[in-house]
């Protein structure tokens, strides 16, 4: 439902684009955070800070090898500003970081960041779960002249500390 309800927004999107004759613009976000996430959100990022913050187990699913990629809330805002501002482009763009990183990667990185002694616990990979995300933003590339700029060891301290902040 999550991907079909997309696609028929960016349907809507172009028809009216067509319809009215009027500048629009469709930016497809992947694996956004950063600080100011709901702590309870359901997202891989914020549930393994606040699980590695209260010392639980963090949880990873499947052997943990399926990658995802992360981008920056600043990156992605400035993506968004020079979207907004480059005038003729009506095809969706992706905005994101292409630069994955394994789930089992990541939680050991938010264990070693927090400084927990939250050990990992391994369930059962649900059956929907996707192997890989990554966004392919050679557009954003292209026709905005952007890519993701902060490193994933900023983007996580800062979002950690928000988190510690909220204690």
């Amino acid at each position: 439902v999550y991907d079909e309800a997309k696609r028929y927004m960016e349907s809507i999107t172009m028809a009216y684009h067509t319809f009215h004759h009027v500048e629009t613009r469709i930016i497809r976000i992947f694996n956004t955070y950063g600080p100011k996430m709901s702590a309870n959100d359901g997202r891989v990022v914020s549930n393994f800070i606040v699980q590695a913050l209260q010392g639980d187990p963090i949880t990873v699913y499947g052997d943990g090898t399926q990658t995802r990629s992360f981008c920056y809330v600043d990156d992605l805002i400035d993506g968004f500003i020079k979207l907004f501002f480059k005038e003729g482009i009506t095809e969706p763009i992706n905005l994101g970081n292409p630069e994955p990183i394994n789930m089992l990667e990541l939680a050991n990185e938010v264990i070693e960041l927090t400084g927990s002694k939250s050990k990992i616990e391994m369930k059962e990979l649900p059956g929907d779960d996707p192997r890989q995300r990554e966004p392919k933003i050679e557009k954003a590339r292209t026709l905005l002249n952007w890519t993701p700029i902060t490193s994933r060891t900023d983007e996580l301290i800062k979002t950690i500390e928000f988190f510690k902040s909220l204690e």
